[in-house]
């Protein structure tokens, strides 16, 4: 469906509005200790934090959310989600304690500087280098220019380390000056999870995050953790220094740093930090104003929510009880031993209870929808803010539990080998009479205010026949409610994003995934072989046996690369005798063919790669690799290409 006329979203339905005013009554609004944390320390800002590219583009703005001034929620938005949308909009520079400082609202995660003996130690350089330089700006306008001593990657994700280039340069780091430290297995998290499957993680996240929506009372208000993902340069440096032992205590310009490593919690490569000379703790992700993703829907691998709970533990433990603060890469701090001695025993609790109780009912045979439908939340944490489901929900996280244990399959030998979405959907609306009968029963259903099934058996009507008009509308108008009462800022985005794209088609924009230049130079050579290895298009590769040997001077290494059975495998360290040609050249040339900053054949003519052999069986083997396009549909089948 072609993007054209694009069709406004509607007004709240009474249900909607019915379950709004649940939600005030429910919840302890006149709880308002969060604003005052959340504002507690603040220096100063920049007028409407919008900050522009070198091409002149906004790539961050909080412009956009002036509608967020008014106190009161909108009948479209969850009162209890405008409430975190209004927390998110405190921006600028904030004191933490004595020589900690943050600049937040600059993008969706927040900046940590700290002041050495010296010069800075930064800590989680935002998504984009423009962010994390007028972050920096900001904080030298008001505290003085220092040299930037050292740079700490808490995490693997990239709203953690994306701005590094917009503070520090890479050459000051070759020369010694500036030290970069991140945990273990930091790169591998990174070029895994970002190269691999990174074009449909981008196209997920669009519904995570809402980031193509409007911003207004109808349209997106937030991301949750803060309100979107900034629009500038994704760069990347890697570290001078590894984390490795579970804890490991160095000084860092003259500052004393506790490493804790928190392997598979938030992210696969994660770790706290306990400053003891300034007694305050910075739990990086796992610790925030929110339940937090076991698995979010943007996709990645599922997290282990025990582990997650048993490190939250540990912290509090070791340290808390010595801290003034505790402050993480997102949100506001907390401060006092007591209040914070309560908030991690409550985030611990909650992610040990997901954990728990979603085991002990798939021990009675519940499935997962089951389950997330049929656990709530202790009464003793159900009026906690800092646990309320604005990231992750209960629902999602079951369910996220329930796949690391079992898997996607519930046992039902009918569920084993379902059909697939287009001929499963025309199936089902036969049996229901037809489409129109199913539309006409499904409207009854709207105007009860059942927006999940009717969202459900339109999806249905879609799959089977994407072309019909009413099934379009009536599911974007579900949708549209479903995501006006969500508390979470992720299914809201979602839910809103897939109204759009029912009545006004796929946005045209971002339509190659982008890869970041400097996460393709990172690229180990297994890991650029295994990326070219799911590239490798099966049904063309039928009956093809190719065996190149692939030599890199500048590394000083030589591997097999075998195409065989349709599947592409290689060997390190070694030759092949029967290889049909060698391929000499150098690591950076292997980057500028990933980033399509030169054509094989240029680089065979420039003489930056050298073959030795049959050089038309490297072209063959490039003809068989897929170009991923990553603006695919999701609400409705993929057309044939």
């Amino acid at each position: 469906m072609s993007e054209r006329h694009t069709e406004q979203p509607k007004e709240a339905t009474p249900v909607t509005q019915d379950r709004h005013r649940a939600v005030l009554t429910s919840l302890p609004f006149d709880d308002t200790r969060d604003f005052d944390d959340a504002s507690r320390g603040f220096i100063t800002s920049l007028p409407d934090v919008e900050i522009h590219n070198d091409r002149g583009r906004v790539i961050w703005s909080l412009r956009e959310y002036a509608f967020l001034t008014h106190e009161a929620a909108p009948p479209t938005v969850n009162p209890s989600l405008w409430r975190q949308a209004r927390l998110n909009m405190n921006n600028g520079l904030y004191r933490v304690t004595d020589r900690i400082y943050q600049v937040r609202g600059f993008d969706i995660s927040n900046m940590t500087i700290i002041e050495g003996e010296r010069g800075l130690i930064i800590i989680d350089p935002l998504v984009s280098a423009e962010t994390a330089r007028a972050a920096l700006d900001l904080y030298v306008a008001h505290r003085g220019q220092r040299p930037i001593t050292a740079v700490i990657y808490s995490h693997s994700h990239v709203d953690h380390y994306g701005g590094v280039k917009g503070v520090i340069d890479e050459a000051d780091v070759r020369a010694g000056h500036v030290a970069v430290i991140a945990p273990d297995r930091f790169l591998e998290e990174i070029t895994q999870e970002q190269v691999l499957v990174g074009g449909p993680m981008i196209r997920r996240a669009q519904f995570q995050f809402g980031a193509t929506l409007f911003k207004g009372p109808r349209g997106q208000v937030d991301a949750g953790l803060g309100k979107v993902v900034s629009r500038g340069t994704v760069t990347l440096i890697a570290p001078t220094q590894i984390i490795r032992e579970p804890v490991e205590v160095h000084s860092i310009d003259g500052v004393e740093i506790v490493f804790q490593l928190t392997p598979d919690t938030e992210a696969k490569a994660e770790m706290h930090m306990y400053y003891p000379g300034l007694k305050a703790l910075n739990l990086a992700e796992n610790v925030t104003h929110n339940l937090h993703n076991i698995y979010p829907i943007r996709g990645a691998q599922v997290r282990d929510a025990n582990a997650w709970a048993k490190y939250i533990d540990e912290a509090r433990d070791r340290y808390a009880s010595e801290a003034e603060v505790v402050f993480a890469q997102h949100h506001w701090p907390i401060w006092g031993k007591a209040r914070i001695m309560d908030y991690l025993a409550k985030q611990r609790d909650v992610y040990k209870y997901l954990h728990d109780q979603t085991v002990r009912l798939i021990n009675y045979g519940l499935k997962a929808t089951e389950i997330a439908e049929q656990l709530t939340m202790p009464q003793s944490l159900e009026n906690e803010w800092p646990v309320r489901g604005y990231y992750g929900t209960l629902s999602h996280n079951a369910k996220s539990v329930y796949q690391r244990y079992i898997g996607w399959y519930d046992a039902n030998p009918a569920h084993l080998n379902p059909l697939p979405p287009s001929e499963r959907g025309a199936k089902l609306i036969a049996y229901m009479g037809g489409e129109a009968a199913a539309i006409a029963k499904a409207r009854e259903d709207f105007a009860g205010g059942e927006y999940r099934w009717v969202a459900e058996i339109m999806s249905e009507i879609i799959f089977a026949n994407p072309a019909n008009p009413e099934a379009r509308h009536l599911a974007a108008d579900a949708l549209e409610q479903l995501g006006y009462q969500a508390e979470s800022a992720t299914w809201r985005n979602a839910y809103l994003q897939g109204a759009y794209e029912l009545r006004n088609g796929i946005p045209q924009n971002l339509m190659r995934a982008p890869i970041s230049a400097d996460v393709v130079r990172t690229l180990t050579i297994p890991l650029f072989f295994d990326y070219l290895a799911v590239r490798l298009n099966g049904l063309k590769a039928e009956g093809k046996h190719i065996v190149i040997n692939w030599v890199f001077p500048d590394l000083a290494e030589r591997y097999v690369l075998n195409l065989e059975n349709c599947a592409l495998t290689y060997l390190a360290g070694r030759t092949a005798d029967n290889a049909h040609v060698t391929v000499t050249l150098a690591r950076p040339v292997l980057s500028q063919l990933v980033l399509q900053q030169t054509t094989l054949t240029d680089a065979i003519h420039e003489d930056t790669i050298a073959l030795d052999g049959d050089g038309g069986k490297l072209s063959e083997l490039f003809e068989l690799i897929d170009e991923f396009r990553f603006m695919f549909p999701i609400l409705e089948p993929r057309q044939a290409s």
